[in-house]
């Protein structure tokens, strides 16, 4: 028994503690304990509860995974106590509090790892210095990119080329260079740090650095959805990586899809049974993400759209925090939807509203959802994906246009609203973007009985299949989570020569974590 424990690989999880980072590597952490290696997430007391259930039923499954739980010095840096996640923070002067107060976790968390000695450290790409102990304790260190193939190569070819210092008009359109498909992009939709240095900059460019020094890459896509991109990351910008997604396919029961994330403001009945008395592809899903925050006027034109669209909805309505009193001081309150409108849906049966966080991967996969308009995080398009439902597409900030990109010009998955302003903080009150005749004309191409439309919706159940397939042993996101796994343990016992081992011996053994997983 011993010995068995010895040759498990120790693989030690740090997720950044934002949704969209802690959601999918938190997946992935169960995913690697699935399989048979040894794993430990560490972990904020706050954020350990938003995953503790999940995590004690992988263990009551015999699986050999566990939380080390670390104290984050919020009202060190002066933030309330229990503020321990982007999502708990109403404004980019909060959001620096936290930024720092993780900063100063490092010396902490640099201690576990010394003191755990794995056998690989699996971390956020935002946790550059990560490498470096790594480095010292003689390891590998593999850091998760949020995004997928695409961003990588878009940024990557506009940092390459700047194809935009050509162009003086901020939204004239212009081709991004070296790239597989014909991508088009205008300079107000790309990030400010693109534009010009600023603040970030140098953390950007020690981002980057650190991936590139890193052991490689894991990614949350799948080679059947981005092909072309997985293949010029790999071949033409050198980048080793593992797809192993659709992550969020690994929640099989419903249990895990309604307490993925934060704990949901409505019951899996609610949900389930009000889109059970709707018809086939009917629905239409709204959500916009964690972060993201719209002003009361936005929210109105989106309420007004939905309405006058006549289809049937679920909208997840955020927040919007911050606003002025008569003596011009920030006041908190909670804006939500024009007066009435949430009654007036309720009674003619139109819309449900969910306030907060929803079990979105659960909304999805329901067969009476038709269509989902998104901010374009790319957690959001995944599941969206995977569910096989075509998207409206509506980004804010981060490398969301970038992904959006991908959902209207490369698979021709989606509808654009049409929004062309990126915007440095998604927690920022946004000024009125879109009409609601734009976002009613969005949601007509992609809900209603157009040959584009149904064009549309088979190409998404082409991929959603395609995503289930992935996953399924002997296929592309199984296949490069047994490789992975595989490096890892070659890693560990050729001292780091793995590339120039015997390839059968791999095979081999590549075959072995196999029937091992699928005993699991």
């Amino acid at each position: 028994m011993g010995t068995e424990d010895e040759n498990k690989i120790h693989a030690m999880f740090l997720p950044y503690m934002a949704p969209g980072h802690m959601m999918p590597m938190v997946d992935m952490a169960r995913r690697f304990a699935a399989i048979g290696t040894k794993v430990t997430i560490i972990i904020t007391t706050m954020n350990a509860l938003r995953i503790k259930n999940a995590i004690d039923r992988d263990i009551k499954s015999g699986r050999q995974i566990t939380l080390e739980i670390i104290s984050l010095p919020s009202t060190e840096v002066g933030l309330p106590e229990g503020c321990e996640n982007m999502i708990s923070v109403p404004t980019p002067e909060m959001s620096i509090k936290l930024f720092h107060a993780i900063e100063l976790l490092q010396p902490q968390i640099e201690k576990l790892f010394r003191d755990f000695r794995p056998d690989c450290i699996v971390s956020d790409c935002l946790f550059p210095w990560s490498l470096d102990v790594a480095n010292e304790l003689g390891i590998p260190r593999i850091a998760f990119n949020g995004s997928g193939f695409f961003n990588l190569c878009v940024a990557d070819s506009i940092s390459r080329y700047e194809p935009h210092k050509n162009i003086k008009s901020e939204t004239e359109t212009f081709v991004v260079p070296g790239l597989p498909d014909e991508i088009i992009l205008t300079r107000s939709q790309l990030p400010d740090i693109v534009k010009a240095r600023n603040n970030f900059s140098e953390l950007f460019d020690r981002l980057k650095e650190s991936e590139r020094k890193s052991f490689g890459l894991l990614m949350n896509s799948f080679y059947e959805l981005e092909p072309a991109y997985a293949d010029h990351c790999r071949k033409v910008l050198g980048i080793k990586a593992w797809h192993i997604g659709p992550v969020s396919l690994f929640n099989r029961d419903t249990d895990d899809q309604v307490e993925r994330g934060e704990k949901a403001s409505v019951s899996k009945h609610q949900c389930l049974s009000w889109l059970d008395c709707r018809n086939s592809k009917s629905v239409l899903y709204i959500c916009f993400g964690s972060l993201t925050r719209f002003s009361k006027n936005q929210t109105t034109e989106i309420a007004h759209a939905l309405e006058a669209s006549g289809y049937s909805f679920i909208w997840v309505v955020g927040k919007v925090l911050k606003t002025k009193n008569d003596d011009c001081k920030d006041q908190e309150q909670e804006l939500w939807l024009p007066e009435g409108f949430e009654h007036k849906m309720k009674e003619n049966g139109q819309g449900l509203i969910i306030r907060g966080w929803a079990p979105q991967v659960l909304i999805l996969e329901h067969p009476a959802i038709g269509g989902y308009l998104t901010h374009c995080g790319w957690n959001s398009i995944l599941e969206g994906v995977t569910a096989g439902v075509p998207l409206i597409t509506w980004p804010i900030f981060a490398e969301q246009f970038y992904n959006e990109k991908l959902v209207t010009q490369v698979l021709n998955l989606g509808v654009a609203v049409g929004n062309e302003v990126w915007k440095a903080w998604a927690t920022e009150d946004s000024t009125l973007v879109k009409s609601k005749d734009d976002i009613l004309k969005a949601i007509n191409a992609v809900m209603g009985n157009t040959e584009k439309a149904t064009e549309m919706s088979k190409r998404a159940k082409r991929l959603g299949e395609l995503a289930k397939k992935a996953i399924e042993e002997g296929n592309s996101s199984y296949n490069d989570m047994i490789g992975l796994i595989e490096d890892i343990r070659l890693y560990k016992t050729t001292n780091g020569v793995s590339a120039n081992c015997d390839e059968g011996a791999k095979m081999s053994s590549i075959r072995k974590l196999g029937e091992f997983a699928k005993e699991k």
